[in-house]
């Protein structure tokens, strides 16, 4: 049995309802946004704070933010396995793929932390 280290899922199966999972509530979110802003078309900057400052909106925004670094996560695994292989680049190609997972996911946190101080007001 292979095992990769670098891949922080447990298995496939995993990694396809975590992408699904994360989609729809990728998927939510967005739609609620368009419905909001065209049932909102004069949409000011006071709509939008009272909005956003809801718990319930806090929440929810909190959860895309999850699905999104989840959705992610998987997307980008996919792509450095599919594609940075030891075909393509050699013996070099897991150094290669594990620097890409190390940039993918610390980019990932940062925008993560970030959103969580931009929702939160940390």
């Amino acid at each position: 049995m292979v095992t990769n280290v670098t891949n922080l899922s447990r298995s496939g199966l995993y990694d396809w309802m975590a992408q699904r999972v994360s989609a729809v509530v990728l998927a939510a979110y967005f739609l609620f946004l368009i419905i909001y802003l065209v049932v909102h078309p004069g949409l000011e900057y006071a709509q939008w704070h009272a909005l956003f400052s809801a718990l319930w909106m806090r929440i929810f925004s909190l959860l895309a933010l999850v699905a999104l670094g989840a959705h992610a996560w998987v997307g980008m695994w996919t792509i450095a396995t599919d594609y940075l292989t030891p075909m393509a680049f050699g013996k070099s190609a897991t150094v290669i793929r594990f620097l890409f997972q190390a940039v993918c996911g610390i980019a990932m946190f940062v925008y993560f932390v970030w959103g969580v101080q931009i929702l939160w007001g940390i």
